[in-house]
């Protein structure tokens, strides 16, 4: 058995409609229009995920503020666009965390007993009753 998630084609395009609150014909014209374009069994039958029913819910909330069809492509454009580089944001930022961790000469900084800052070697630990760590890369 393979595991859900909110991306999973699973409804028909009746209980799509339903839940979305729309008529069955409309989500075929967003189909046509790659507004929301479902998966697509062997037979070729639409199946709507979760997300896609949100994204319905959505272009229906953007069309009674009065947002064209053309409108609410742009703006699903760029919440797509938004979310692909969120994305790569969050892989770029593990990767660099990564690298500051693995580097030759990560730098550690502790309190002295004075409070002034001291760095510290990779792999020593500050001595207890007198530094403190500040700052180190995350793990």
């Amino acid at each position: 058995m393979t595991d859900m998630d909110e991306n999973s084609p699973v409804f028909a395009i009746a209980m799509a409609a339903e839940l979305a609150e729309m008529h069955p014909q409309t989500l075929r014209q967003y189909d046509r229009l790659g507004l929301v374009v479902p998966g697509r069994t062997r037979g070729g039958s639409r199946r709507y995920s979760m997300r896609d029913i949100a994204q319905l819910r959505e272009i229906a909330r953007l069309g009674s503020e009065g947002v064209s069809l053309e409108g609410v492509r742009r703006v699903l454009e760029l919440e797509n666009e938004n979310r692909a580089l969120r994305s790569r944001v969050s892989e770029l930022e593990t990767a660099l965390a990564d690298q500051l961790i693995n580097r030759p000469g990560a730098r550690v900084f502790a309190a002295s007993a004075t409070g002034a800052a001291v760095p510290l070697r990779a792999g020593v630990r500050p001595q207890r009753n007198t530094q403190i760590v500040l700052w180190r890369p995350p793990h």
